[in-house]
């Protein structure tokens, strides 16, 4: 799948003709994932989701997207969020994927169990977040409650260890199209850790989506 048509379509719903120029972060690889078959017609859009306003709008720009694709080409698209927890707690890029509130204490319980593993979550109970689990929990039942509105294929994923890592292999192992993260800037360090050979699209979110 081509993201240009799919960032043309959004240029032209918003008025605006620079989307293409701020929103790409890495390009399209030049070999596609070989274990999808040409004759598939689906899309699937990876978002780093953890609930900042910024994974918010690039949330709302996937859904957008998703929503644009399906009307232009009947293809089944899927948007999929994911929330990565970093084994040593400590947040190399807090304006993608950050706690508030660090616990270190928890990280050979987390690491020992749970390492590189989906998780299904259920909706949280309210209380007061104590555990990476339970606040991790509460992130991704948020993007499924904006899925709602989505009213299309959705999946949300936990993973642990490397953010740039854990991303790549959900990216990997979903064959996605694209990944939308939540910054504005190839030079975030986020894009280094990606890396250029990174195996589909980088879209960040563009400066002023609203003008």
């Amino acid at each position: 799948m081509q993201i240009k048509p799919m960032l043309a379509r959004l240029q032209s719903a918003t008025g605006r003709d620079d989307l293409i120029e701020q929103m790409v972060l890495l390009p399209e690889p030049k070999k596609p994932f070989s274990k999808k078959p040409q004759t598939e017609k689906a899309v699937n859009l990876i978002v780093a989701y953890n609930a900042s306003p910024n994974s918010h709008t690039a949330l709302d720009i996937a859904f957008w997207i998703a929503h644009q694709t399906r009307l232009a080409t009947n293809a089944q698209v899927t948007v999929q969020a994911v929330y990565v927890v970093e084994d040593n707690q400590s947040s190399q890029y807090p304006n993608i994927l950050s706690f508030p509130e660090k616990q270190p204490s928890l990280e050979c319980q987390i690491s020992e169990v749970s390492k590189s593993v989906t998780l299904v979550l259920t909706q949280p109970k309210l209380q007061t977040v104590a555990t990476p689990l339970q606040q991790a929990d509460i992130i991704l039942w948020q993007a499924r409650s904006l899925a709602e509105e989505w009213q299309g294929s959705f999946k949300s994923h936990l993973r642990f260890g490397c953010i740039a890592t854990e991303l790549k292999k959900v990216v990997e192992s979903e064959t996605a199209d694209i990944l939308f993260l939540g910054c504005t800037s190839v030079n975030h360090p986020m894009i280094e850790a990606l890396g250029s050979n990174f195996p589909c699209a980088v879209l960040g979110i563009p400066t002023s989506i609203d003008e």
